[in-house]
């Protein structure tokens, strides 16, 4: 999308007569990269009553379809954005619109992701009242590498479903403290959102999940997710509660979760670090974590956090 100066036109909810031509309007559906996702969340609403697809909007020149733009709905009041394929005065149409009917409905967060080279875009959706929520950093390393251990940090796992729902939002929230990955998420999201959001990304959880122990206490959290897909397992949440950091309990903890990676029989494992991270960002690359991708993520807050729309 590029800038342009915005001129009359209309824009409106799509009908379902128009659908399936709105959404080849999508800049998705003209990605490779991203025409898997885009099919999966079709897929996902496809069957669902009209009023579900109430973030799909169109803009029209002459009657034309020119463009369009979706507010996926996601659990927990939370969605996300598809941009349009169109350009100039379309996307700043639809933007507002899209914008404006989310801030009339129950959702507290519509986020989506961009790479650093989409920068043009990115002004864009600031100029439309969006808020960057994290600076997002891919990495992977090798199961096989290990962190030197300057003193021995001897760590036990125990599954974290033997815990009860209580104990397991406690724990969160402890490792959750003061913690630098994505604050201004935390801010939105409780930690049962959390939990709930961990769920739905991992179809085999709490296979892999663990609660950490040291010295019979209680001290952090291992969340391990396979994708078969990828042939890597991803590091979803390696976390310690306050009381147990800066003692060289998180090298220790990121040797145990490459060891069950490659007990596993699983040669590389990839996590998502938060730029603003740097203490979990230099632990990662010391074990021999390589980037590979950039993200930014951005976002419209619901709620306490909603700003004024454009006019």
């Amino acid at each position: 999308m590029t800038s342009s100066q915005v001129t009359p036109l209309e824009t409106v909810q799509c009908p379902p007569s128009l659908r399936r031509e709105a959404l080849l309007q999508l800049a998705a559906a003209h990605d490779p990269e991203q025409q898997t996702a885009l099919s999966g969340a079709v897929k996902t609403t496809y069957d669902q009553p009209d009023e579900q697809w109430g973030g799909l909007w169109i803009s029209l020149d002459a009657g034309q379809l020119r463009g369009a733009i979706w507010v996926q709905p996601l659990p927990m009041n939370m969605a996300q954005l598809w941009l349009p394929k169109a350009e100039g005065a379309h996307a700043r149409a639809l933007l507002h619109a899209a914008y404006r009917w989310v801030n009339n409905q129950p959702i507290r967060l519509c986020h989506l992701t961009l790479s650093p080279q989409a920068a043009e875009t990115e002004a864009l959706l600031l100029e439309h009242g969006m808020q960057r929520l994290a600076n997002l950093a891919h990495l992977t390393g090798s199961s096989h590498r290990r962190l030197v251990m300057k003193e021995a940090r001897p760590l036990s796992l125990q599954p974290f479903g033997e815990f009860s729902q209580t104990q397991q939002l406690a724990l969160l929230a402890a490792v959750g403290h003061d913690s630098l990955d994505s604050r201004p998420l935390r801010d939105v999201l409780s930690v049962q959102e959390l939990l709930t959001g961990f769920h739905q990304q991992d179809p085999q959880a709490p296979q892999h999940w663990y609660t950490v122990n040291y010295q019979d206490a209680v001290a952090g959290v291992l969340l391990l997710a396979p994708r078969p897909s990828l042939g890597r397992w991803e590091l979803m949440l390696m976390g310690l509660a306050p009381e147990w950091r800066g003692i060289g309990l998180g090298r220790a903890l990121l040797n145990s979760a490459l060891e069950l990676a490659q007990q596993a029989g699983v040669q590389e494992v990839m996590l998502v670090v938060d730029g603003v991270n740097l203490p979990a960002k230099r632990l990662y690359q010391e074990a021999g974590f390589v980037h590979y991708a950039q993200q930014r993520l951005l976002a419209w807050k619901g709620g306490g956090g909603r700003s004024e729309a454009p006019q």
